[in-house]
């Protein structure tokens, strides 16, 4: 069985959680390592939960809106653990949105 795209992106997504949380755990301090290692928590729940409906075959745009939301509030705190402007900090919630839209669609799917 060929995984979809989706589930390959969700792998992937994990792989990236995992990066960001052992350095996280390791190579940053203060409030970085606070941002990388609640990013990896969220992008490698939900990197999970796409995997699991991409496997189980519905992977349809509850998964795709977990993972751009996983994406976008991860990302967006990587992205200011690493030195981008705190004022992105703006656009987490959004994912956080994306997120939450994702778990409504995949409850209301019928």
């Amino acid at each position: 069985m060929s995984l979809p795209l989706i589930g390959r992106l969700a792998a992937l997504s994990g792989a990236v959680a995992v990066a960001a949380g052992a350095y996280g755990a390791h190579g940053a301090t203060g409030v970085a390592a606070e941002w990388l290692k609640t990013g990896a928590v969220y992008e490698m729940v939900h990197a999970v939960a796409v995997l699991a409906l991409a496997l189980a075959g519905m992977a349809g745009i509850g998964a795709w809106a977990m993972l751009g939301g996983s994406a976008i509030f991860a990302g967006t705190l990587y992205a200011m653990a690493l030195g981008a402007p705190h004022i992105l900090g703006a656009v987490t919630p959004l994912g956080g949105l994306g997120i939450i839209a994702g778990w409504l669609f995949v409850a209301l799917r019928r």
